[in-house]
């Protein structure tokens, strides 16, 4: 594990539109699927990365307290011929086992995360209904070794503001993580 952190997207970036295969029912998924009217939460994971996995009981709570007013959409871009356990089958494994409700998409050629911009995981990129980028960086300040318990008060801070109408603190910080598992 090489700790590595996020680039910082800018902020205003656009949402382009991508498609993907949703291990969880093994449909494509495409951006064109989000509902316009709701801002947008991409979320770059994976299965195996401590980070990821320090994070699970907070991706459960975005899931059970934003999911009727937020798309949640979660990302795996891993190589998975050196890494398997991030594998098509282990991710929707895992989904089960977490009862996540959102979709978790497989980047095979790895495209997605190269446009993102996207170095580890998990890495998180908030969007406006209008699909312009207005928060990105780390769940909170903590860390699977930290004294600090996830919280996810900085992501959670910049969602309800987004969907209260209000500004978002310009004041964002990089994710640290795993870095993505490159072919």
């Amino acid at each position: 594990m090489a700790l590595t952190y996020s680039e910082m997207l800018q902020l205003d970036f656009e949402l382009f539109n991508f498609e993907l295969i949703n291990v969880v029912d093994n449909q494509n998924f495409s951006v064109s699927n989000i509902d316009d009217k709701k801002p947008s939460l991409i979320m770059f994971i994976c299965n195996h990365c401590p980070y990821v996995i320090h994070y699970h009981d907070q991706l459960i709570k975005l899931d059970n307290d934003y999911s009727h007013l937020l798309n949640l959409v979660a990302i795996s871009s891993n190589d998975i011929v050196n890494y398997p356990e991030d594998s098509p089958d282990k991710m929707k494994d895992l989904w089960r086992e977490l009862g996540l409700s959102f979709p978790y998409l497989y980047d095979e050629t790895q495209d997605v995360a190269k446009k993102f911009k996207a170095a580890c995981t998990p890495e998180f990129y908030l969007f406006s209904s209008k699909k312009r980028l207005v928060y990105r960086g780390r769940m909170d300040d903590s860390s699977p070794k930290s004294v600090n318990a996830a919280s996810a008060n900085e992501l959670r801070a910049a969602i309800d503001n987004i969907i209260a109408g209000k500004d978002i603190s310009s004041k964002q910080y990089p994710s640290m993580g795993c870095n993505i598992k490159w072919k």
